[in-house]
């Protein structure tokens, strides 16, 4: 077995068991301690099917090289985070996140959740891991013990101790768990009878946990799998409605009227209530994020700064700078309180603390931190992704006001209309984003640009 298509730029993911079974998995256990040098890790599963027999093959290879393993079972990835900042232990989280039901992969982290990606050790993992596969793995001398953790209510009063929502207006808010791991976090944070009552009231939505997705896929950012949240919000006349993917580390926010509030317009809200906790500091966000972002940062006396896509690159920069928050418009946030690491939920106490701190509607609110139009991302298949990106280029290079290469191609127009476009890392497509300051500015870019994409 090759590991190259199963080892991504950020993490494990593949099709069990035809591309991840358990002895990948203990071999990539054994692999990942090696190169971590942790003397003890912790372990985690989302709801999939295939979780538990992936976690604990994992650990047998963990063990093998003599770590001790806690096995925190089922979780979101927020909660395995938790658990390594928590526990200070490197770590491991067995989600395919939206991805459908026949996937399952790992996200990795050292000790306090540092993110481990391609340029941070996951190549050398991949490379020890194929070591073991071909060649067998080898036993220590001293295998590792195994325990047990049970950490939902402890990551619960944690994040309580971060936002606290007791003293807000009384809110009805639908939640969308998507069968995914919100169904077992939300009821916990927010819910707990053993935790002092918030007054809110949760109108639950698939929160039976069940990793085959019988109702819609586990990714709000797909139009079509919010669809169920809008119309409930609507009908129970709710003030606010909120999505988690499956791992629940992302979280999609719609108002009364069962419109998206755009993720970007959720980092400059949240960016401001971080930023006025800690005047001055950074804020880091990707460079598709709306430009409100950094112009909301720095009227708020913050430092914005802009970052590739993707979780190991975010985390990093928010390491490096001591950022105290962060956001992606693929709905993803970082919080400095959270080891620098995302958390759908935090995020989601975050605007929930916000519309119940004041009076207005959650449209009201979100409206002084959405100034552009937006595409949305658009995906288009190429041949060609490197000669379709250049085509790009040649179509606008005399009316560029600026270009960039950070990641993929970011041209700015005169006018404050600009786009991105990148390549996938895992399929043959090109990712289109563009803004612009009106409605016929942003599709007449985006029209041209996607001309130029598609040939």
């Amino acid at each position: 077995m090759d590991l190259s298509a199963l080892v991504k730029a950020y993490d494990v993911r593949g099709i069990v068991p035809d591309q991840l079974d358990e002895s990948i998995a203990r071999a990539i256990g054994a692999a990942f301690v090696d190169v971590t040098g942790a003397q003890q890790i912790v372990t985690a599963h989302d709801m999939r099917e295939s979780g538990p027999g992936l976690a604990r093959a994992f650990a047998e290879g963990a063990l093998h090289r003599g770590a001790a393993v806690v096995e925190a079972g089922l979780s979101s990835t927020d909660m395995l985070y938790f658990a390594s900042g928590h526990l200070g232990l490197a770590g491991a989280m067995f989600t395919a996140s939206h991805n459908p039901a026949q996937y399952n992969g790992i996200k990795m982290c050292r000790a306090n959740a540092v993110a481990i990606g391609q340029d941070s050790g996951l190549a050398e993992i991949r490379d020890a891991a194929q070591h073991y596969l071909d060649n067998g793995l080898p036993a220590a001398a001293t295998p590792g013990s195994v325990e047990q953790v049970d950490l939902l209510r402890p990551y619960a009063e944690y994040l309580r101790n971060l936002v606290d929502l007791s003293g807000i207006r009384p809110l009805k808010v639908v939640v969308d768990a998507g069968n995914g791991m919100g169904g077992y976090t939300v009821p916990a944070v927010l819910g707990d009878a053993a935790l002092p009552a918030l007054p809110l009231t949760i109108v639950p939505l698939y929160f039976e946990l069940d990793g085959t997705f019988p109702n819609h896929e586990a990714n709000p950012l797909e139009p079509a799998n919010i669809v169920h949240l809008q119309r409930m919000v609507v009908a129970e006349q709710a003030d606010i409605g909120i999505a988690f993917d499956g791992d629940a580390d992302r979280c999609f926010v719609v108002d009364a009227a069962g419109n998206p509030v755009s993720p970007s317009a959720i980092t400059a809200l949240v960016a401001t209530r971080e930023l006025a906790k800690a005047p001055g500091s950074v804020v880091i966000h990707n460079l598709i994020t709306s430009h409100a972002v950094p112009e909301i940062v720095r009227e708020h006396g913050g430092e914005p700064v802009r970052t590739r896509v993707g979780h190991s690159f975010i985390k990093g920069e928010m390491a490096r700078a001591g950022a105290v928050f962060g956001g992606e418009h693929s709905a993803h946030y970082y919080f400095r309180d959270f080891w620098f690491a995302d958390t759908g939920m935090l995020a989601a106490m975050h605007v929930l603390a916000a519309l119940g701190e004041q009076s207005r509607t959650l449209a009201e609110l979100t409206a002084e931190f959405s100034r552009y139009v937006a595409s949305g991302e658009i995906n288009s298949t190429v041949d060609d992704q490197a000669k379709r990106v250049a085509a790009v280029h040649a179509a606008f290079a005399e009316r560029a006001a600026s270009v960039d290469e950070l990641d993929g191609l970011t041209v700015e127009l005169e006018d404050g209309t600009w786009f991105n476009v990148r390549a996938s890392n895992t399929e043959p497509l090109l990712r289109l984003n563009v803004e612009g300051p009106t409605e016929q500015a942003m599709a007449a870019v985006r029209d041209e640009a996607l001309a130029a994409i598609r040939g």
